[in-house]
């Protein structure tokens, strides 16, 4: 007779059951694992075998087969030892068949028995609650699984508990929810001195979520503007602060049990390869796009990413999900992400300034920004031309905004948002309005559509980047209070558009209203 007990399997975000099935028959002695198990699934038998060996349980000497089951899902991860030794003591006679039954399992084991912590407790957690099971994992990993209250949750620190716990010997208590994360240390926007245009500019994209993209020379203060966003930034909704947990947690980086409704930061370097930012690998890893889900993925020097990066970007830009194709699975990952992006305006980042600018100014601006294809230019919604910081800062400098004046007010744009999008799914900001929606909630009046389609017929606005222009403006009338969209947001939010891809200067927003 096969004894069964469960665990899970990833798929992207989702934590998929898996039944863990055990059988002991005559033959040989052999101690088998099917159901498309990885080399590390594989490898669990030895250390289940040595576990068990360390509490003097002695394996029979018969054929034992493990089966993993769907056996058409691939099973990945050192968290498969816990149930596969569960499921063997149930089927030797030391754990009673109902109790294995009704538990869901995951945990490394070591040598000795003792239990390693193992991502992705959080999503396993939510599929035991689903399937009114207990969850069993390695007490490292408790805390993080607790925060799931409608699963009971027990944090053995090694195999041995877990048996005396079900045998009646030593009851475990339930793991308790670790500790919310402290909140980090960033930057105030009152340390940015001057750059006016660049500072509105950073307060509407927190505002809407709009991807902002800031050309200007070296020591500009383009990369101190990116990392005070995380400071203008509301804190994670409980819904949001879930699905940014789970994926942090499946890529182990929860530490401590304690979860935080803090927006990510995600900065990857330039040099960081496709799979490392898109995701992918053997494993089909989230990437920092996804590590930066609700949150900030900062791209500083943007033309030095490979182009095949950028250009993968695209589309995960406009759908909010990575899609990555192996070829035993298709894994999907959420990416709505705010992307921030920095670069100079030439290599030698001076292109302004004719007497430092190099010999080949200004064609080398333009090979430069065209490493960015202008599908990738299209996606930003602001592109702010950042001048050169003056030195010394101007008097009137030291009394600039701190963080928490703009943070207010983006707070009360957000609010405006939430009630305005209420019920409807996948819309929780300007950022995210479509269609027949993005009509209702931004149409201008016949002043402003006037203008916006002199802008469009002169400066070629794209069907993309005039949607955008129209989120841009519903996010500054936000900002302002206000139920319309008027002219001047629109003159506003079109200012924020470059003439083409190649043209660093901004749109000026009077020249196209006296036209």
């Amino acid at each position: 007779m096969a004894t069964r007990t469960y665990t899970v399997a990833f798929e992207g975000i989702e934590a998929r059951l898996v039944e863990v099935q055990c059988a002991i028959s005559p033959g040989l002695p052999a101690f088998t694992v099917v159901g498309l198990p990885d080399k590390a699934v594989s490898e669990a038998k030895e250390r289940v075998r040595s576990a068990l060996g360390a509490l003097s349980i002695a394996l029979p000497s018969k054929r034992i087969t493990v089966n993993l089951s769907p056996a058409d899902i691939p099973k990945a991860g050192s968290h498969f030892d816990l149930p596969i030794a569960l499921a063997l003591l149930s089927a030797i006679g030391i754990l009673p068949p109902d109790v294995a039954e009704g538990i869901v399992s995951l945990g490394e084991l070591s040598l000795d028995g003792t239990l390693v912590a193992a991502a992705g407790a959080l999503p396993a957690a939510m599929t035991a609650a689903a399937e009114s099971r207990t969850l069993i994992c390695p007490a490292a990993s408790g805390p993080e699984a607790a925060w799931v209250t409608a699963a009971e949750v027990l944090a053995p620190t090694h195999l041995s508990e877990a048996i005396r716990h079900y045998t009646g010997q030593s009851r475990l208590p339930p793991a308790e929810p670790g500790e919310v994360a402290d909140l980090p240390v960033v930057r105030d926007l009152c340390e940015v001195k001057g750059q006016e245009r660049a500072r509105r500019a950073l307060e509407i994209a927190a505002a809407g979520r709009h991807h902002m993209l800031m050309v200007g020379p070296p020591g500009a203060g383009k990369s101190t503007l990116a990392k005070c966003l995380p400071g203008l930034l509301p804190p994670l909704s409980p819904e949001e602060a879930l699905e940014t947990s789970m994926i942090l947690s499946l890529s182990g980086m929860i530490k401590g049990g304690g979860l935080s409704r803090t927006r990510p930061f995600q900065e990857p370097h330039h040099t960081a390869s496709s799979p490392a930012i898109i995701g992918g690998g053997r494993s089909a890893a989230p990437g920092q796009v996804s590590l930066a889900h609700n949150g900030v993925l900062f791209l500083d020097e943007l033309p030095e990413f490979a182009r095949d990066v950028l250009d993968a970007l695209r589309q995960p830009l406009e759908s909010g999900e990575v899609m990555v194709a192996r070829a035993n699975a298709h894994v999907r990952y959420p990416c709505r992400v705010l992307l921030v992006a920095a670069a100079n305006p030439c290599r030698c980042g001076h292109l302004a300034e004719p007497e430092r600018a190099c010999a080949r100014a200004p064609e080398c601006g333009e090979d430069y920004m065209g490493r960015i294809s202008g599908p990738l230019i299209d996606r930003f919604d602001l592109r702010i031309d950042v001048p050169p910081a003056p030195v010394p800062p101007p008097p009137d400098s030291h009394g600039a905004e701190t963080s928490a004046t703009v943070a207010a007010r983006v707070g009360a744009a957000r609010r405006i948002q939430a009630d305005r999008y209420a019920g409807l799914p996948g819309v929780r900001v300007n950022a995210d309005a479509t269609g027949d929606l993005l009509g209702r909630v931004a149409a201008p009046d016949d002043t402003g559509l006037a203008l916006l389609t002199r802008a469009a017929e002169r400066f070629g606005l794209t069907a993309r980047g005039y949607h955008k222009v129209l989120r841009v403006a519903r996010t500054i009338a936000d900002l302002e209070g206000s139920d319309r969209v008027g002219t001047g947001h629109l003159a506003e939010a079109l200012s924020y558009r470059f003439p083409s891809a190649r043209v660093v200067k901004p749109l000026a927003a009077p020249a196209i209203a006296a036209d």
